[in-house]
């Protein structure tokens, strides 16, 4: 069966997400920081009247922060009601992959991420690392900054 992800870069790791949980893909715009929250929560912007906690997607992997310019997207992505922003490095494509060749990532191989993975899938030269929303998103500290 076809699954549909936008895919996109951060940290040099192409990484997808369901299609149907992005709401928009928007222009870099300046986050308002918050206090007392994690530190993979980059700030809040304003979303058409909404406050939408913006993530930066490279700590909430686990890796160093990025450095946004205006040259790094915003991903709008929702799961079950909650929108959150995620800052990545940059938007590659919309693609189709058979759910059946997504696999269980080797948790030793993939740098501590395991855990956010749905699973790994072959696009052709490139493997692609398919976030679990659920899991990306959950967090008690996070509901602060929502």
């Amino acid at each position: 069966m076809p699954y549909e992800l936008i895919t996109f870069q951060v940290s040099g790791q192409l990484f997808g997400i369901d299609i149907m949980a992005v709401r928009e893909i928007r222009a870099w715009s300046p986050v308002t920081r918050l206090p007392h929250v994690p530190k993979y929560v980059a700030g809040v912007v304003n979303l058409r009247g909404a406050v939408l906690p913006v993530l930066d997607l490279s700590v909430r992997l686990g890796w160093d922060a990025m450095e946004a310019t205006p040259r790094n997207p915003i991903i709008v992505a929702e799961h079950e009601g909650q929108s959150r922003g995620l800052i990545v490095h940059g938007v590659n494509d919309i693609v189709s992959i058979d759910e059946d060749t997504i696999q269980q990532p080797d948790a030793a191989a993939q740098d501590g991420i395991s855990h956010f993975l749905k699973g790994v899938a072959p696009m052709e030269e490139d493997m692609v690392m398919v976030l679990d929303l659920q899991k990306l998103m959950m967090d008690e500290e996070m509901d602060i900054a929502a």
